[in-house]
This record gives C-alpha cells, structure tokens and sequence, in this order.
C-alpha cells in the first residue's frame, strides 16, 4: 500500500486515494484496470467519499478526539469511548442513509475496530500476548492517514455441517498456511464483501466459533488491499449493467450504489506487526460476538435509507394526484412506523451501551440483535408499500432512450404524464429510484443486505434466546400469582 503525503481531507481526496494501485479485479469475465472511473464501481465510491465530505460539514456529527493521537479524527476510524460516541454513531449512520439512499461501506470497518479493540484488550490480559499495543498503533496510523478500513469476516463455508479443519477443502476457510520470522501467510476466500474495493486496509477475522484443532483458521490481521496474492471478483447487482447507458434517469440513483465483492487470498502475507491473533481460538467467539454486537445496531443505518424510500413513496402519491386519499396517508404512516421501529432499537442498544475492560463502550446485545432482527423483515414491508404506492409503471416503465426518442418520446411525454403540473419526467425518475432501491441495484444494500448482513435471522433469534432471562421472568409471574410462597 503505497502511503500518502498528506492525510486525506474530502471526498474528492478519498477518490485521488484509489488511483494508481495495482489490483486484481474482475467484472463480467475481464480484468479491470481502472476501478475509479468504471460505471458500474463509480457509485459505490462515491458513497464512500461522501463519509469525508460529511466530516467536513459536520465534524460535530460525524468526527471525534481520537485518545490515542489527541486529534480530530473521522469517527468511522473512532474508538467509542462512551455512550455517547457509541449513539452518534448511529445518528451518522442514519444520516449517510439520508445522503446517499444506498449502503456507504463504513460500518464494517469500524465496528471491527471497536470489537477488535476490547478482545486484544483482554486477550493480551489474561494469555500474556501483546496484540493490544499492536493493535493500538495501528489505529492511531489508519486516523493519521484517514484511511478507510474495511472488515473482512464471512468466509465461504463449504459444508456447513463440518468444522473448518474438517473441510474436504481446507481453504474453504481462510487459515494460516505457512508462519515465518516475519509474519504468517493465508490462503482462503471471502464472500460478499462490503467496500473492499473501497478500502485501503481489510481487517481478516474469523467467522465463526473455534476448536483447538481449528488453531490455523484463529487469524486476525491486517492487510492492504493491494497486496500482493489478492484477487477480487466483483458481485453482480439487479439493473447493474443500467450504469453502462447513456443517461441517468433508468439507473435510479445514479450517484450512490454499494459494493459487494468476493475476495480470494493466494498465499497473502501479514506481517507481525499488523497480526491482532495468531492461534488464539479461545477468543474468536468473543471477536465475533462482540462485532455482530455491534454490527446489527449498525442496521439503522437502514432507517435512513428508508427515509429516502419514504420520501419517494411519498412522492409519487402526490405526483399522481392520490396523495389525499385516506388509504394513501394510512400507507405512509404505517411506513414511518416500521422504519422508526428499526431505529429506536438500534438507539436503544446505544443508549445502553457499557464500558469493557479495555475503556471501548459496547452497545446492549440484547437490543443489537432486536435491532437487526426487525431489519431482516421491517424494509421488505416498507419496499412492498412504497411499490403499492408507486403503481404498475414502477416495473413496466418504458427506458430514457424511448422517452429521448424522437419517435415515441412525444408520446411517452403525454401518456405518462401523472398531475399536469408535474413534469412527465420527474415522475419517471421518481418510478425509477423506487425501481432502484427495491427491485434493482439499491435493493441489495436495503433488502438483501438487510436479510444477511451481520448474520442471518436464525443468527439473532440465538442471541436473543440466550438473553432472554426465563427464569427471572418465570419468577416474576411467580412472585405476583403467589406461586412462590407455597410449598413447591
């Protein structure tokens, strides 16, 4: 990773960032050289610089005082070190959703950090290694240089009925396959990584709960994104090929997209120095417990891209002249409803964040896993009604270069026409970003994402069960029916 001379500032900095790095990365079958300006990746990394243009425009919101360089620092890069840095994190995160309407790469990095921060912490405490103060500099060098860190968790699996070592395929798990003087070697895959393209560093970490004969897959580390042995193979997106053709009104939101990749490691080097476990399979439950913690009160973020979606819904009611109509108004509230649900529990695990041995707050499990259980279900019903809303037109529009055409453009003009004074136009681009973010590209970012990310549902339903304090409950109902004071 080649380093920069000055620390990045804007978004336009952020985008100077990517360039002239030597990357390995195939879309549709070819090898693309040039990331930053490629159609289809340009959206995705202009969600990301809109992060450090936000820090710019409202450091208050979105940057803290780093403990560890004493500067003003991104707070994506920021280590909470309270309630309140835990629930301004979620107040950024909405407001992100707002700007961009689509997923903005971040949140996984920094809920790493944080979930990385707390489990070295107590690791170096009670197994005498030193990760912590490694770990420590690293993230005073990442604020310095304002990188953008991505995190890299989701392994391929292979059969789900086998532990990693006993994969028919060992490398169906990323693991350890040589150790040197210098640092160690992986081999392995990632699957649907957030932003990685985006990044300038992944954080590798285990996926899952380790045995002991599982030692060789207990690795964290970092790595830039350009090293060496790293192949990228970019995902396929609903309508993604629609950032190819002339225009931007069939894109939908042709400013801001997400990215999702798959992230293949041939004999990829870490160096000691950027290693937070080697081995240590005792504490990878804790790392991921601790990430998905707060990766799932991450999933407001949704709320704010719901805003959008509402706002849209909205919108196109009122373009079409229905805006008035009582069953129309009832759809918009249950819509507000649904999307202020997701949010409250997210701010809820926040609000009742607790400090850990280390001085990092962690959010509320409980209520974390609430959070992003009602986000595998909540936006599908938002999407529904915003479709409900929206009409047929919403998936039979005809395309811009039909509305452009000189042939039929005319007739397009008047037959799509919703209010007279309404533009034709405008309402097809508002048909089209209701398009975008529930059935095209956007739709991965605010559905899909929302099922799988940071774990699927079944995922949460064990964490809340875990947390469910029957038994003091059962006591409860005892206490008041009188049931504990007889003879049992």
């Amino acid at each position: 990773m080649q380093t920069i001379e000055t620390a990045i500032q804007s978004g336009a900095d952020y985008i100077d960032s990517l360039r002239g790095r030597n990357l390995t990365v195939y879309l549709f079958g070819e090898r693309i050289n040039n990331i930053v300006d490629h159609p289809i990746i340009r959206p995705s990394i202009n969600a990301v610089a809109r992060t450090f243009d936000l820090a710019l425009e409202d450091p208050e919101l979105a940057t803290a005082i780093s403990p560890f360089t004493g500067e003003r620092v991104n707070r994506f890069l920021h280590i909470a070190q309270s309630t309140e840095d835990v629930v301004k994190q979620n107040y950024m995160q909405r407001r992100l959703g707002q700007l961009t309407g689509t997923c903005f790469q971040r949140c996984v990095g920094m809920d790493a950090f944080n979930a990385l921060f707390s489990t070295t912490f107590e690791m170096d405490q009670k197994a005498g290694t030193t990760y912590h103060r490694r770990l420590r500099d690293f993230i005073a060098d990442m604020q310095r240089q304002n990188y953008v860190i991505g995190g890299a968790m989701t392994d391929v699996k292979g059969d789900r009925s086998l532990a990693p070592h006993e994969q028919a395929d060992p490398d169906l798990f990323v693991h350890i396959t040589r150790r040197t003087a210098e640092g160690v070697y992986l081999t392995g895959a990632k699957a649907h990584q957030t932003g990685c393209l985006n990044s300038h560093y992944l954080l590798i970490m285990p996926t899952l709960r380790l045995t002991e004969a599982d030692r060789d897959y207990a690795i964290v580390g970092a790595i830039p994104v350009d090293a060496e042995g790293i192949t990228y193979i970019y995902g396929r997106q609903s309508c993604d090929t629609r950032s190819l053709e002339p225009g931007t009104m069939d894109a939908g939101n042709a400013w801001f997209g997400g990215q999702e990749a798959m992230v293949i490691l041939d004999d990829v080097f870490i160096p000691n120095n950027l290693i937070f476990m080697d081995g240590e399979y005792e504490y990878a439950s804790m790392l991921v417990e601790r990430f998905t913690c707060y990766h799932r009160r991450s999933y407001v973020c949704k709320s704010g891209v719901g805003d959008v979606l509402i706002g849209a819904a909205a919108t196109i009611a009122e373009y079409n002249g229905a805006d008035g109509a009582s069953h129309i108004k009832d759809k918009l509230v249950e819509m507000t409803f649904l999307n202020e649900t997701i949010y409250s529990t997210g701010i809820a695990a926040s609000y009742s964040s607790k400090p850990t041995a280390s001085g990092a707050y962690l959010p509320d499990d409980l209520l974390a896993n609430v959070c992003k259980h009602h986000v595998t279900k909540l936006p599908y019903e938002i999407g529904r009604l915003a479709q409900d809303l929206a009409g047929g037109l919403v998936a039979t529009l005809p395309s811009e270069a039909d509305f452009r055409s000189e042939a039929v453009g005319h007739l397009l003009d008047k037959y799509l026409k919703g209010r007279a004074d309404v533009p034709t136009e405008a309402r097809m681009r508002i048909l089209r970003l209701i398009e975008n973010m529930t059935l095209g590209r956007n739709a991965v970012g605010y559905l899909t994402e929302s099922m799988h990310g940071a774990g699927s549902p079944q995922t949460q339903r064990i964490q809340i069960a875990r947390q469910s304090r029957l038994a003091f409950k059962k006591d409860l109902a005892k206490a008041l029916a009188g049931v504990l004071s007889m003879r049992e």
